[in-house]
């Protein structure tokens, strides 16, 4: 195994992040709990076969499936590859494809029985009894529900845990608890058994391209730091958009809501790289340090900054209320705009808006930067600067700036400054964020997990809120209806304008603009 990677300086590179621990190279076996769940077959095996086929994992890898479905080999293979993309059929893919099929084996077994692990036990230890060194490396990934966290968490260390010679990690997804005290319990049923060293919290959003680019684009240049602050900046919206509605899947939903399924974790973590200080290394811990410093300067969510829809149906597609697995009178929110106030130097005053909506307009996660007006003077009523971070689909970083029409007359209209990613990197492979996170777990790099006391303060923040919506503290709000392929309730415009948000009255779309039909 490899010792600590330390940042290197070299001309027109940026330092690689530090790893504290050490990157397992050989001797290795992923063990997917939950092997026969959808966010195995769609996320979480596409990933591993993606690190597979670009050669990324520890040599002579083996990974073992493990549910409760009874599976025979074939069944599980043909479930494990069903969501891996070969859409030109090509033959090299196809030959990939069976060598992962022959290095994936399966067990099928309970999720709160001694005896069942002991089996998983079984099936790995005749694995390793081929090993060449003593050296033995176990990861443990949890694509489970949170109901069985706690047991299967216990269960592994008792029955499974590599004591000598060898790493134990356990990938843990998402969500981290319903409240900050359910959080809190989990938090410390798990550390009984597991250190925080072990513990790989996910949260896919910090393994996309663009909420990874966030550390570069700020403290790489200089010209974004001078204006990031509140004497520049206005306003900030950071939005997420589904264009599809619950649609069968509704009674999972209704259990937690559009705040726990996007805003808690995944648009709160995109806050938190976008707010944080400088940190002084790239090493995980000072990366996380900045960003738990930055959440606890934010106090809770207050009703008030607060806007609730639920959309109902419209053009032919049922509303949130149709799906038959939603109760008939459900008030759950399934869009959600929450304005939060960071109270620090920098920050102080300026207002973010985090907005989150299924079965709205179109797919889209975004970040937009508002900033303040020119002073007053020689131009009146041109448009804002905008600074777009766009985290998907099409990726990319554009700068909305005014510049003088071409010709005899002297004309301001809004014109981009645009990085899109697709034509500026040309066919580069851009990973998938679960590609980068096993990876970032294979070589012992935290700097993009959640560490606990992370996950307490963003529970902070939103308990509060969460538990009006379910009526713990008075009556339950009730939701405003938006149809189904808006973007959102109409209530919207107003909410974002008292932050001070203003829409351009200029003619613009991105990425072009055509100012000559100006």
């Amino acid at each position: 195994m490899s010792g600590v990677t330390r940042p290197r300086s070299m001309s027109g590179t940026i330092p690689s992040m530090e790893t504290t621990h050490d990157e397992l190279k050989e001797n290795t076996i992923i063990i997917v709990l939950g092997a026969s769940g959808d966010l195995a077959k769609k996320k979480t095996y596409p990933a591993l076969f993606g690190l597979y086929s670009q050669r990324l994992l520890p040599r002579d890898i083996k990974i073992v499936g493990y549910a409760r479905t009874k599976m025979d080999p074939e069944e599980y293979h043909k479930r494990i590859t069903s969501y891996i993309k070969n859409p030109d059929d090509k033959p090299e893919v196809k030959q990939k494809i069976e060598e992962f099929k022959a290095i994936s084996t399966y067990v099928s077994g309970a999720y709160d029985t001694d005896e069942a692990f002991e089996g998983l036990n079984g099936h790995l230890d005749e694995i390793e009894r081929k090993y060449q060194t003593k050296e033995r490396n176990r990861i443990f990934y949890l694509a489970l529900p949170p109901s069985v966290f706690i047991p299967v968490t216990e269960h592994l260390k008792r029955n499974c845990y590599v004591l000598r010679g060898g790493v134990n990690r356990i990938i843990i997804e998402k969500p981290f608890g319903k409240d900050l005290e359910s959080c809190r319990q989990l938090i410390g049923a798990v550390k009984q058994n597991w250190t925080e060293d072990e513990t790989f919290r996910i949260d896919h959003y910090l393994g996309k391209e663009m909420v990874k680019n966030m550390l570069v684009l700020r403290f790489a240049n200089v010209s974004m730091g001078a204006a990031w602050d509140k004497n520049h900046i206005s306003n900030v919206q950071i939005t997420f958009k589904e264009p599809f509605g619950t649609e069968g899947r509704g009674g999972y939903f209704d259990e937690f809501g559009i705040i726990r399924d996007i805003l808690q974790n995944h648009l709160l973590q995109v806050l938190s790289v976008l707010t944080m200080e400088r940190p002084v290394s790239f090493s995980a811990e000072d990366i996380r340090d900045e960003k738990v410093k930055v959440l606890r300067a934010i106090p809770p969510v207050e009703r008030s900054d607060t806007l609730l829809g639920q959309y109902v149906g419209a053009d032919g597609k049922p509303g949130y209320l149709d799906d038959e697995t939603v109760p008939r009178d459900s008030v759950c929110p399934t869009f959600a705009a929450t304005t939060l106030w960071i109270n620090n130097p920098r920050w102080e005053g300026v207002p973010f808006i985090l907005k989150a909506g299924k079965a709205l307009n179109e797919a889209k996660v975004e970040i937009r930067i508002q900033f303040k007006d020119v002073t007053s003077g020689i131009f009146k009523d041109i448009s804002r600067n905008e600074l777009v971070i766009r985290i998907q689909p099409s990726e990319a970083v554009y700068l909305k700036l005014n510049a003088k029409t071409p010709g005899l007359y002297t004309r301001a209209v809004p014109v981009d400054m645009d990085l899109t990613y697709k034509r500026r990197f040309g066919e580069v492979h851009i990973p998938e964020a679960y590609e980068a996170l096993i990876l970032d777990a294979l070589k012992g790099d935290h700097s993009n997990f959640v560490r606990d006391d992370e996950l307490d303060v963003a529970w902070k923040i939103f308990t509060p809120i969460l538990h009006w919506i379910e009526g713990r503290s008075g009556p339950r709000p009730r939701p405003v209806e938006y149809p189904y392929g808006s973007r959102g309730p109409a209530e919207l415009t107003s909410f974002v304008a008292k932050y001070g948000f203003r829409r351009s009255e200029e003619s613009y779309a991105w990425p072009t603009t055509n100012i000559s039909a100006l």
